[in-house]
């Protein structure tokens, strides 16, 4: 914001209140009521606003206070920002941000604990990101920013609190590249986001049986580096994919069907997902833990592919 005057920041209480989870915290009194604007709770409303913001020159960056209330905004992120660019011809860019928290938080229940990427990386002229830490956040809201293009971040509720190395100054993280956060040589992992972490202790735990995870962090979901997985695979020969949304379609199965493409001389074993299951979240804590993926869950994922 201090960059470019175009850069403004808008939802539901991200200014006086500070962001729900102070994400924007010191933002309004820094660049005042003209750029950090809070609106009401009309999510259709403030995104469809933004859109004709980036479509006059701004760079709006739009909070979703939780990616779960996009669905109100779906039609005005699919039929207008994913599109306009493409209907006009080119006369119009759309260099917007809708960010916020994406999947399980804590007890939160059926409505507000949904992993929304799988509905948003199959529409065309989207681009989809979800950092995993610190570093990574501020590296690809940036790159986010000074896309051309709608750029969707998504992040996770239960990372905010996540402690790392961030560079000072400029830093930029490339969308559409993959990054390997842990070497291996009997099991390639991929995932995203807070499972990342949740991979990480289970790879752990699994190299004291001596099975070595080489654990790919996607970062980018639209477009996909399926090429360093690949790579991966042709070194492990196997593949197992971890995400918290649910099995059907998304992330986990369009990489799948990649890398069997790609690199299915290479497979030992054929490829595998942990998901969240295909349920609707409950409320109560011991339901909500059997249906997300945690380290348990990985650790059978992997001795399974690995028994092939």
């Amino acid at each position: 914001m201090e960059r470019d005057e175009r850069v403004f920041l808008m939802g539901e209480e991200v200014g006086h209140y500070q962001g729900a989870y102070k994400v924007t915290e010191g933002l309004l009194a820094r660049f005042g009521d003209r750029r950090v604007i809070d609106t009401p709770i009309a999510e259709e409303g403030f995104a469809g606003v933004g859109i004709g913001a980036a479509m006059v020159g701004l760079r709006p960056v739009i909070e979703f206070m939780t990616w779960n209330f996009s669905a109100v905004a779906f039609d005005q992120i699919l039929s207008n920002a994913a599109k306009i660019r493409q209907m006009s011809g080119g006369q119009f860019n759309i260099p917007i941000v809708f960010r916020g928290p994406n999947g399980a938080a804590r007890q939160t229940a059926a409505q507000h604990s949904q992993a929304m990427e799988t509905f948003y990386v199959s529409i065309p002229g989207l681009k989809v990101v979800c950092p995993s830490t610190p570093a990574d956040a501020k590296g690809l809201l940036v790159s986010a920013i000074r896309d051309d293009n709608p750029v969707l971040v998504f992040e996770d509720e239960r990372l905010y609190g996540t402690k790392g190395e961030v560079p000072d100054g400029e830093h930029l993280v490339p969308i559409g590249l993959s990054q390997c956060v842990r070497a291996g040589a009997d099991v390639t992992v991929a995932t995203w986001g807070k499972m990342v972490h949740v991979v990480l202790e289970a790879a752990t735990s699994l190299a004291s049986e001596g099975i070595e995870c080489e654990v790919i962090d996607l970062r980018s979901l639209r477009p996909l580096d399926h090429a360093t997985v690949v790579a991966s695979v042709r070194r492990t020969g196997r593949l197992l994919v971890v995400h918290e949304a649910w099995p059907y379609g998304g992330v986990g199965a369009e990489l799948s069907d990649r890398v069997q493409r790609e690199a299915f001389e290479s497979l030992s074993a054929p490829i595998l997902r942990v998901t969240g299951r295909d349920a609707s979240m409950p409320y109560n804590k011991r339901l909500e833990d059997m249906v997300v993926p945690d380290a348990k869950s990985v650790v059978e994922g992997v001795r399974a592919v690995s028994a092939w």
